[in-house]
């Protein structure tokens, strides 16, 4: 039963014993069970006459535990490692399932692996199985977060004053290969555009941001360069000797 003890009576092992006079009693000498019983037992009834004659046979009483695990379930938050990954145990959804008989039932969950493409809450099924394998199930949430912020790699890069005496780059030409476990929402510079005041090596800094939100930043050197040659502009002009 739900409390994990069972009873019998002798009727239930009796299959019709008699006696040529008069049938006493009969009895058993095993009526209560439990779950160390699970399983085949043999119970010895004895049967006894007005005469105090006794007769005995046995029958094997086979005790079941049909009464299932209690699964008890608690939401948990994984957090995805370098490379995108995440993995979880049964023992991490499991919030103290008991069962009755069994002390160690088996845990098992269907979802053990996330990536990037489970970022946010996921529905885990947890399964306690005990040992005469009755099971139940509770439902977790699983919360995966990406806290890994990108790797900004930056490359310096030289560039040329146009005949305005200005130039412009875009974030692609200090970006040398930055890569997120999961994937770049935005890259940006600053500064991106130069005048001649600017002539020589400056500074720029390189942000990249993935899709959850983290960011970092590395910084290039931007040689600006003028290679442009001036505009020699002449006029004639008429002169007196003296």
């Amino acid at each position: 039963d739900p409390t994990g003890n069972a009873t019998i009576t002798a009727a239930q092992v009796d299959n019709g014993s008699n006696d040529n006079c008069n049938l006493a009693s009969v009895a058993i000498d095993l009526t209560a069970f439990t779950c160390a019983e699970v399983g085949p037992n043999t119970v010895t009834l004895t049967a006894t006459d007005d005469s105090g004659l006794t007769a005995t046979c046995t029958a094997t009483v086979t005790v079941e535990d049909n009464v299932v695990p209690n699964a008890i379930c608690q939401d948990s938050t994984v957090q995805l490692d370098a490379a995108g990954n995440a993995t979880i145990t049964a023992a991490q959804v499991n919030n103290g399932s008991t069962d009755l008989c069994d002390l160690a039932p088996v845990l098992s969950i269907d979802i053990t692996t996330f990536t990037c493409t489970e970022i946010g809450p996921n529905t885990v099924t947890l399964t306690v199985t005990d040992a005469s394998t009755n099971t139940a199930t509770c439902t977790a949430t699983i919360t995966v977060e990406d806290n890994v912020a990108p790797d900004a790699i930056c490359q310096d890069s030289t560039i040329q004053l146009d005949p305005t005496g200005n130039a412009t780059i875009t974030a692609a030409d200090i970006d040398n290969g930055s890569a997120d476990a999961c994937t770049i929402a935005t890259t940006s510079a600053t500064p991106t555009a130069f005048t001649c005041t600017e002539m020589g090596p400056n500074t720029v800094t390189l942000t990249i941001t993935d899709e959850n939100g983290n960011s970092s930043n590395c910084t290039a050197t931007v040689t600006v360069q003028d290679m442009q040659a001036p505009t020699a502009i002449c006029q004639d002009n008429t002169v007196q000797l003296d």
